[in-house]
């Protein structure tokens, strides 16, 4: 596949806009766990923090509408009660996480400030920024991202070759899970069908109107990004492993990539960081509110009213959750995710199926019982792992978070098979 510039530019925009605080702060401390067992980790991780957000993109290419196209085979209401709680949850949990990563990790070192001074600041920013769309593709692909890149790329280097403390032995005993679900905290599948509609309607206002080869620049813009995404993830794992002999198996998130980069960096590894914290949060932040406001923009007769209302709501959202404590932010999320991303992710693999394979019939019946079946999940999230765990241990996968993955292709095969026989 041969990239031109515009595919380029707009892949290391996406690449920006994905990369953000969960991006930063995960991989490291999965790496740091799993010790020898990395190699697992690092395929659940990228199962679902990489390859899934790219469908996502992909899928987008195909349809080139709004994130209601992705659910609205199942129903129009459906459709749009889905699209409510995905951006709900954007500009509620991942957005303002970026603002107490960026606190945490980038202001907190330095100064002794509030984290409401951080949000506050932080959100201003990223409303000027979102309030200037059409510039967004551009500024983030051609300035934020490579400087990203090159002070990441520094940091796992040096740790490859650094004379660090033996490996120590870490005890996981699910590094495949583990990872997949520390996968669900980068918020990609959900960033996925967010910000590939920020590229479309990017691509529109750049005067791209030709549907045929949109879906090449939007196609080869998701496969840049997971290259890259793929790329730094692997590393920062790897980099976590190799260093763990250097901290305490309770290490935090925030604390291990700090300590990581001041071990490949020197002195100078805190200011490093707090560059890349800032740059790799603020771009996510960006991209999660252009979204939202695009969306609502779009389903409210396409008034500029309506965007910058949404802009600034999302703002203000940010500003007072953002304050919060990163850990508290990530712990609060983790029902949340059960309850949407299996739903999201067989969605997903649905809109990029070609449209014979997948009837509106067969899309709900595959929808609900995926549904259905990831329900024990979310209630063992919500504490009620003792009750939940006999019915979780008797389906496939299903201690391993899945279990709802074969019932659903299961479900996709037989009423293909059906369907293709009634026709006959």
């Amino acid at each position: 596949m041969k990239f031109n510039k515009k595919t380029v530019i707009a892949g290391f925009a996406l690449f920006s806009m994905f990369f953000g605080a969960g991006n930063l702060i995960l991989p490291p401390y999965i790496g740091n766990n799993a010790g020898d067992s990395w190699g697992l980790v690092t395929i659940g991780f990228l199962l679902s923090a990489v390859i899934i957000p790219i469908l996502a993109v992909m899928a987008h290419g195909k349809l080139q509408g709004t994130m209601y196209d992705i659910g609205k085979k199942i129903s129009p209401l459906f459709s749009s009660v889905y699209c409510l709680i995905i951006y709900l949850i954007a500009i509620t949990l991942p957005s303002p996480r970026t603002a107490a990563v960026t606190h945490e990790m980038a202001i907190q070192p330095f100064f002794d400030s509030h984290p409401i001074l951080t949000s506050l600041i932080y959100f201003i920013l990223v409303m000027i920024f979102a309030l200037n769309r059409s510039k967004i593709i551009s500024i983030l692909g051609r300035y934020l991202t490579p400087i990203i890149v090159l002070i990441l790329l520094a940091i796992i280097v040096i740790s490859f070759g650094g004379a660090f403390a033996p490996m120590a032995e870490r005890s996981m005993e699910a590094p495949f899970k583990s990872g997949m679900l520390e996968g669900y905290q980068t918020y990609d599948a959900i960033g996925g069908i967010v910000v590939g509609a920020v590229l479309i309607i990017s691509l529109r206002i750049a005067g791209e109107n030709d549907y045929h080869e949109n879906r090449k620049i939007i196609n080869g813009a998701g496969l840049i990004s997971g290259i890259g995404l793929a790329t730094i993830y692997t590393g920062l794992i790897i980099a976590g492993a190799l260093t763990n002999g250097e901290f305490a198996d309770d290490a935090g998130r925030t604390a291990l990539l700090s300590g990581l980069s001041k071990l490949t960096l020197g002195d100078a590894g805190n200011v490093f960081l707090s560059v890349l914290v800032a740059l790799a949060c603020f771009t996510t932040a960006v991209g999660i509110v252009t979204g939202v406001s695009d969306y609502f923009k779009g389903i409210l007769g396409q008034s500029d009213r309506v965007y910058i209302w949404t802009v600034i709501i999302s703002s203000i959202l940010g500003i007072a959750i953002g304050q919060f404590d990163v850990h508290y932010i990530i712990v609060v999320a983790i029902p949340v995710l059960m309850f949407i991303y299996p739903l999201t992710i067989i969605m997903i693999l649905l809109n990029v199926l070609p449209d014979r394979w997948v009837t509106p019939g067969v899309f709900k019946l595959v929808a609900g019982v995926t549904f259905l079946f990831s329900i024990p999940d979310f209630l063992s999230s919500i504490g009620m792992s003792d009750s939940m765990a006999p019915l979780k241990s008797a389906l496939p996968l299903g201690e391993s978070s899945l279990g709802w993955f074969l019932p659903a292709l299961i479900t996709l095969l037989f009423s293909g098979i059906w369907i293709k026989m009634r026709k006959v």
